[in-house]
Formats: C-alpha cells, sequence, structure tokens
C-alpha cells in the first residue's frame, strides 16, 4: 500500500503504547482512524488529545475477547467511514509470572491471556476481513506478536510466550489463505522491539477482569522494567528499550513496502532466530542460551 491518505484504520489496545503511537502515526499519514480499547478513560483522552491535533479519530470501547464487541467495532467503523484499509489486532496483556513454571501457572492466567492476546486476534479476523474482502479493495491485516514467543521463546514468561507463538502461526495461516483467495488484503505479523518496548504491557492487571482474578496474594507490586531486565540477564539476553513511536514508523514503513515479517534490524535477535532454526534442521534439542 503506497497511499494512505484518506484512507480507514482501525487499532485495537489503542489507548496507549504501540496501539496509540500507530493511531497517531497513521492519523500523520492522513488516515481517519478508529481507536479501539477496554479501558474507556485512556481511550477518551488519547482521542481527545488527537482530535486536538487536528486528526480525524474515533475512538470504540471494545472488549477484543468478546467476539459481539469486536463485530460491533467493525460495524461501527464501516458506518462510520464506509471502508477498512488497515486493521491492527494489537491488544495485548502482560502477566506477573516472572519465573512461573507451566506447570504451577494459574488457569486464571492461561485464560485471560488466550482471551486477549489470541482469542482477540482471531475475532479481529472474523469480524474484519469478510467485510475487508468483500469490498475488494487492498489493505493490510496486522496482528502485534513479540519476539518473545513469536520467534523465540523465554523461559520466564511461559503463559506469555505461548500465546505470541499462536499469534506468529495465526498470521502466517491467514498469508496463505488471503493468498489461496486470489485478496487484495495483505497479511502481516508485527514484532514489536527488537528491544523490550517501552508501554504499560506489565500493569495490564488493572483491566483484568474480576472473574479471572488470580489466587496471588493481592498488591504483590506490578512488575518494572529492571524485573524484565534480570529475566533477560539470566537468559543470557542483552536489555534495551525501544520507543513505541519507533515501533510505529517501522510498521508504516512494512506497509509501504507490503512486507509480511514487520521485524526491525538486530544482530542479536537474528542469531538467536538462526539458532532456532539450525536447531530444528539438525534435530537438536534447544538448549537455553545458545547462539
Amino acid at each position: 500500500m503506497q497511499h494512505f491518505a484518506g484512507r480507514v484504520a482501525v487499532v485495537t489496545g489503542g489507548a496507549s503504547g504501540v496501539g496509540r503511537a500507530l493511531g497517531e502515526r497513521f492519523a500523520r499519514e492522513g488516515m481517519k482512524v478508529v481507536l479501539s480499547d477496554v479501558e474507556k478513560a485512556a481511550l477518551d483522552t488519547t482521542v481527545s488529545e488527537l482530535r486536538a491535533a487536528g486528526h480525524e479519530v474515533t475512538g470504540v470501547v471494545a472488549d477484543v475477547s468478546r467476539y459481539e464487541q469486536v463485530e460491533a467495532l467493525a460495524r461501527r467503523t464501516l458506518d462510520r467511514y464506509g471502508a477498512i484499509h488497515v486493521v491492527c489486532n494489537n491488544a495485548g496483556v502482560g502477566l506477573d509470572e516472572m519465573d512461573t513454571r507451566i506447570w504451577e501457572a494459574e488457569e486464571s492466567d492461561w485464560a485471560w491471556a488466550l482471551g486477549v492476546n489470541v482469542w482477540g486476534v482471531i475475532h479481529g479476523i472474523r469480524a474484519f476481513v469478510p467485510l475487508m474482502l468483500e469490498r475488494g479493495e487492498e489493505g493490510h491485516v496486522v496482528n502485534t506478536s513479540s519476539g518473545n514467543g513469536g520467534l523465540v521463546s523465554l523461559p520466564n514468561t511461559p503463559v506469555y510466550s505461548t500465546t505470541k507463538a499462536a499469534v506468529t502461526t495465526l498470521s502466517e495461516v491467514l498469508n496463505y489463505q488471503l493468498q489461496m483467495v486470489g485478496a487484495k488484503i495483505k497479511a502481516a505479523v508485527l514484532f514489536p522491539g527488537p528491544n523490550i518496548v517501552n508501554t504499560n504491557i506489565l500493569a495490564a492487571d488493572r483491566n483484568r477482569p474480576a472473574e479471572l482474578a488470580p489466587d496471588r496474594v493481592p498488591g504483590r507490586p506490578t512488575p518494572t522494567l529492571d524485573d524484565i531486565r534480570g529475566v533477560m540477564e539470566k537468559a543470557g539476553i542483552r536489555f534495551a528499550v525501544t520507543e513505541p513511536d519507533e515501533v510505529a514508523e517501522t510498521t508504516l514503513q512494512a506497509l509501504r513496502e507490503d512486507r509480511f515479517w514487520i521485524l526491525p534490524p538486530s544482530l542479536e535477535q537474528d542469531e538467536r532466530i538462526r539458532a532456532r532454526s539450525e536447531s530444528i534442521l539438525e534435530r537438536r534439542t534447544p538448549v537455553l542460551g545458545a547462539r
């Protein structure tokens, strides 16, 4: 897609972090932007600020783990703007699971993370792709994965890593199937980074449904970037921070080039991907920290 002005973009998880940065970047290209988020107050603030900057932005509160709310988001977008060209299934949650063993992870953690990170993407595909196909216009569906799980997996975040691996596979299959039907829509998978992205995803518990509350003792501090630093260093991975604006710029450029893999250049990350691929090809058991 070479021209963005006047076209319509939808971004879930759009009130803050990468979602807000994507929405703002699309708006600066002259797109009409629909931002969706489960957190109404933050969404209202973001929409107000972008409108004050002269952008055409609409906010829609939606919980992506519920299909009927994502479907309503799609219908509202089409009713308001008459088209849908870019959909970013970006909403996601991180969990307080540092050093949690898979066999110790709570069922409520799995249910919440799968509901938002995986079902949210599935719901976005089911709600938006048929409407986009009907119109026959060119467009993009961008699913946000993660280098952690989507490319290689850290041993310290089993639930999150699992959900992001699923998003990568969903995106690959969507790409093939859109090709099979001759669609003008392109699929893409976004790996924000290549470093830890400076967002508030670690504080996602603020939006966690009461019925999926964890059994952990309440009041435990929210994990910080320093906690993530410790996890990464333990796994032998260098810690660095990327800003959401950088992710948004990388994404826009990838859409211009119709790229499926939205993956910023990183020698260190490339080495990890190569090591994983070689272990598969050579039928070797992966070893923690191997390069």
